[in-house]
């Protein structure tokens, strides 16, 4: 290693301590504290107890993990469905607005995921803005459903969807496009055979960022569903919070950034290849 690669390296220090520090050191005590048992007067107590692991396939928790995967999936799905449109439109046909176009999908950011979401709330309660607009004597049911989750988290995930596709398109050059359509004729089997092959590596990339955070989201079934919609962010959080049963609350969450860890392998593996085909 030369001094140069030497000197680059000392950079690393800082953000190495940081997530020594803050996540990684965390993490251990997770781990151990998923092994312990619940404490009479609260908190835990460490020993070796791995039934906390396969009590969270238990029949009572396991369609809690069921659910928030399929609520996550589903909120990929319609993230893809909405945000792959928008995301083309701004790079095909945005011009000079481009970067106004993408700094209004990134604007609700500035506003903290749960204030946006009690705004959600305000709007589609049975006293909110949207029954008070349609003036009906049985006002509409809007929350405390499936559908109500899924689209606040859809609300809540769409632009990390957007931006990844939008990158994609915007680095795919427009001669690719005029070539397809010579080769395979119409718009969409344009789209098909070039377009969405070349953009697949966003798309991918937009998964993960929605999924990651959307399977793991408490907020959402929190103040837009019941008890009937929680999540596995929920559980953890009634673990710590109401059942006082730490150590239980601690192996569920071990369990799901195993998953999450998976996914993100896969995905790294899968965008290390597309590398390798694309400098072949």
């Amino acid at each position: 290693m030369n001094a140069g690669d030497r000197f680059a390296g000392r950079f690393l220090i800082p953000g190495g301590l940081w997530l020594l520090a803050f996540f990684a050191v965390p993490f251990v005590i997770v781990v151990a504290l998923s092994f312990g048992t619940p404490g009479e007067l609260g908190g835990a107590l460490y020993g070796w107890y791995p039934e906390n692991y396969s009590r969270a396939f238990d029949p009572v928790f396991l369609p809690v993990l069921l659910r928030s995967v399929g609520y996550a999936v589903a909120t990929v799905a319609l993230c893809l469905a909405l945000g792959y449109p928008v995301a083309y439109y701004i790079a095909r046909f945005g011009g000079r607005h481009k970067h106004v176009l993408i700094a209004l999908v990134v604007m609700p950011f500035f506003v903290n995921y749960l204030v946006r979401t009690y705004a959600m709330v305000a709007l589609l309660s049975d006293e909110g803005v949207v029954n008070g607009v349609l003036g009906l004597d049985d006002p509409v049911r809007f929350l405390n459903n499936p559908f109500a989750v899924i689209g606040g988290l859809v609300y809540g995930y769409l632009a990390f969807m957007i931006l990844p596709v939008y990158a994609a398109l915007d680095r795919m050059d427009p001669a690719l496009i005029e070539a397809g359509k010579d080769l395979y004729g119409s718009d969409w089997s344009t789209f098909w055979h070039v377009t969405w092959p070349t953009t697949f590596q966003g798309v991918l990339a937009g998964t993960v960022l929605v999924f990651l955070p959307a399977v793991g989201d408490f907020v959402a079934a929190q103040l837009l569903g019941g008890p009937g919609t929680y999540m596995i962010g929920n559980l953890i959080q009634q673990q710590f919070f109401g059942a006082e049963n730490w150590p239980f609350g601690a192996a569920l969450t071990v369990l799901m950034m195993a998953f999450l860890f998976v996914w993100m392998v896969l995905y790294l593996r899968s965008a290390a290849r597309a590398s390798q085909e694309a400098t072949a």
